[in-house]
């Protein structure tokens, strides 16, 4: 499935950099340990980018006159706010030409947390914020994949994730240097059932898109179909979902399968359904059946095979 690898943005800390603050890392095993033998990184941290040393002054955000202001906890009148959205437009803006799939940063940083970024005020409270320079990565690419370290333990989360890192890696390459109204249907077709498993109302929305991209400027079309294509996917794919569309695969067997192995396709969607059994199951059984009885639609369908399987992220779902 997967033929050059995928190009992902990190926080340089998270490969193991000592670019912390105390002259630390924060190293993610997930990355190093199972997604590096699939990925190319594209190492970044803000702070270094933009001339701070190691060790450092600890930096935080401030809330003042409406503004979020980058600052030295210990001398807030050192504002290093014009310097990190200076280097981070510049970074991101490099970074815009890479085709990348993904991107990983480093959670409550004040530069590259996604979310729930402690922001201080006078009074000594405190909001929750995003990160300078992945709020100007979250602005500039609203489309790409992003999410945080810590976030990625979760299972569910994690899957989200690597399934949208794939699938933006396989629209690049399917489109290549020479992308067409023929390719983006042929693209589209393979992730018709991931479409209905995410998000029910964009699978349809998505569809109707498609069926009219002769009528867009190809450029404009490209842009607006891997943004809504990637906002659908960010939708964690129900077991409710799921489970429609397992037996939308079921009734592509209905006249191969005899009586038993029909009875036995059914307990375990049905016991997936109730919680009994993971994802895997009811998946490994269709592929096994499709092995079988052979059927070109369903082959092609990334629902079956995301990713590769060697990452293991269905036996959590």
């Amino acid at each position: 499935m997967q033929t050059t690898p995928l190009k992902i943005g990190i926080s340089a800390c998270l490969l193991g950099a000592k670019v912390r603050f105390d002259g630390g890392h924060k190293i993610s095993h997930f990355v190093t340990n199972e997604l590096d033998r699939y990925a190319e990184f594209f190492s970044v941290c803000p702070e270094m980018g933009m001339g701070l040393p190691v060790p450092r002054p600890t930096l935080r955000l401030i809330s003042e006159n409406e503004r979020i202001a980058l600052v030295e906890t210990k001398d807030s009148s050192r504002d290093h706010t014009a310097a990190l959205e200076s280097y981070s437009q510049q970074k991101v803006a490099e970074l815009q030409h890479a085709e990348l799939c993904g991107y990983i940063v480093c959670a409550k940083s004040p530069s590259c947390g996604m979310e729930r970024v402690k922001v201080y005020k006078h009074n000594g409270t405190e909001k929750e914020g995003v990160g300078v320079y992945t709020r100007i990565l979250m602005e500039k690419m609203p489309w790409l994949p992003i999410e945080e370290d810590g976030r990625l333990n979760d299972p569910v989360l994690r899957e989200n994730y690597i399934t949208r890192v794939f699938c933006l890696h396989d629209f690049y390459t399917s489109m290549g240097d020479t992308p067409s109204a023929k390719k983006i249907v042929e693209f589209h077709s393979r992730y018709k059932l991931t479409l209905m498993a995410h998000n029910p109302q964009a699978y349809r929305a998505l569809g109707r898109l498609v069926a009219n991209v002769k009528q867009y400027p190809l450029d404009s079309f490209i842009q607006e179909y891997r943004l809504g294509l990637m906002q659908a996917l960010a939708h964690r794919a129900s077991r409710k979902n799921n489970t429609n569309v397992l037996m939308h695969l079921q009734g592509y067997f209905k006249r191969s399968l005899n009586k038993l192995q029909k009875a036995e396709l059914a307990q375990v969607i049905e016991s997936y359904r109730v919680g009994e059994l993971p994802l895997l199951a009811p998946i490994t059984l269709l592929k096994h059946y499709l092995a079988l009885f052979p059927d070109a639609y369903l082959a092609q369908q990334r629902y079956l095979n995301p990713y590769p399987q060697e990452l293991k992220l269905r036996y959590g779902l």
